[in-house]
């Protein structure tokens, strides 16, 4: 493939170059030496779930593999075992290295539906960082001063606001960009809200006498609901390890709106091809076939065609022809009356109390085909029950 070529792929679905003439100068010179690129990006493994979120860059980064560059994943060991010494952020506690290496295995596992293993390297922080002492951690502290920090909008917003930061958040820019020193990264990959970060490696490499990494960074996806980020909290993700029917009935429930930003940046389908689908949208053709589409591609790509058109088989069957799944699992309850937030809790029909309650006002609650719209309902148990949660989620109740 021509430079202009790779170049142009490279470019598809990012959201900023820093700087865009000098990837194509690195491109270049990776071909004309026959030295591949490093590609780095950095993963927190305080948590182990993958969600289609996160792999927007890593789609990137085997998109670079396959033009034959190297793809360097950080492991940030270190800052996890040191985790938010304030004790004020409970979604970053501090990790044993047993936690850490088990985090990472499964994370690992979860990228590797996506990236080449063979051009994959999996880099720990704790290999340049365990042995450095205070002084060569102020002589890094040295590189940055204060100014460029309260520029960046985090800090910036905090500070003013009067909000605590802490110093050792201040410190977390710092490492990232010797991370990229220490591997000696070309490119560094990450999502827009990461550019203060990746701009600080580049800062970084040029104290240490390397050529600058490239910023290449990724829009951050929306979450299924077309509101908020892509995020586990608000449950509003479709997860790496979802089964192929969770992640195909979570794509029919997007809103239209996200349909083609889903296919550029969660699919493989080409420029032409995506191009195509707007102008059916355009030419207003019904969005849910359009959906059907997206849903297959997306299952196609962690599981395959066979299983991809399995699921769309099943999903017309079901909610196209108003069929009952074959495969509802079942729940006994030996209580004569259960309450109507139990059995959706119990039965994981719900995540929570409060999710079952907004279901349930929402009108996205049915028992045998009516519509529940009493949070208090006792339910009677004794013939068998069918209970479904929006337009995917079954579960049979019986009396034990």
């Amino acid at each position: 493939m021509k430079i202009e070529e790779q170049l142009k792929l490279l470019k598809k679905g990012t959201e900023e170059i820093v700087p865009e003439e000098q990837l194509l100068a690195k491109l270049k010179k990776s071909a004309k030496t026959g030295k591949p690129l490093r590609i780095k990006y950095g993963i927190d493994p305080t948590g182990s779930e993958v969600h289609i979120g996160h792999l927007v860059p890593i789609r990137k980064m085997r998109q670079f593999q396959d033009l034959g560059h190297i793809g360097v994943i950080i492991i940030g060991d270190f800052t996890a075992q040191i985790g938010d010494p304030t004790g004020k952020n409970e979604t970053r506690p501090p990790l044993t290295k047993e936690q850490v290496l088990a985090n990472c295995e499964k994370y690992m596992e979860q990228l590797y539906t996506v990236l080449d293993k063979d051009k994959t390297e999996v880099r720990f922080q704790s290999e340049w960082f365990t042995d450095m002492t205070m002084a060569d951690v102020i002589k890094l502290m040295g590189k940055f001063t204060l100014a460029q920090f309260l520029a960046h909008d985090t800090f910036r917003r905090r500070y003013e606001g009067g909000l605590p930061l802490g110093m050792h958040e201040i410190m977390y820019p710092i490492l990232q960009g010797y991370d990229s020193v220490a591997i000696e990264s070309d490119i560094e990959l990450g999502a827009t809200e990461q550019k203060f970060n990746l701009l600080a490696g580049r800062d970084m490499q040029r104290y240490h006498g390397q050529e600058e990494q490239i910023a290449m960074m990724s829009p951050i996806l929306m979450g299924t609901d077309g509101v908020n980020k892509m995020g586990k909290s608000l449950n509003n993700y479709i997860a790496v390890f979802d089964t192929p029917t969770n992640k195909y009935g979570k794509v029919m429930s997007i809103p239209d709106s996200l349909i083609i930003n889903y296919f550029t940046h969660a699919t493989n389908l080409t420029d032409q091809e995506i191009q195509a689908v707007e102008q059916r949208l355009a030419a207003g053709e019904n969005p849910k076939i359009l959906k059907q589409l997206l849903a297959r591609e997306l299952v196609k790509i962690y599981h395959g065609e066979e299983i991809a058109q399995a699921e769309e088989e099943a999903f017309n069957s079901v909610f196209a022809k108003g069929n009952l799944p074959d495969d509802i699992e079942e729940f006994g309850f030996s209580e004569d009356k259960v309450w109507i937030i139990k059995i959706l809790t119990d039965t994981q029909l719900c995540k929570s109390n409060g999710e079952a309650k907004r279901m349930i006002s929402q009108n996205a609650v049915s028992l045998n085909g009516e519509k529940i719209t009493d949070p208090d309902l006792e339910v009677e148990l004794g013939e068998e029950i069918i209970i479904k949660v929006g337009k995917r989620r079954f579960a049979k109740i019986i009396k034990n």
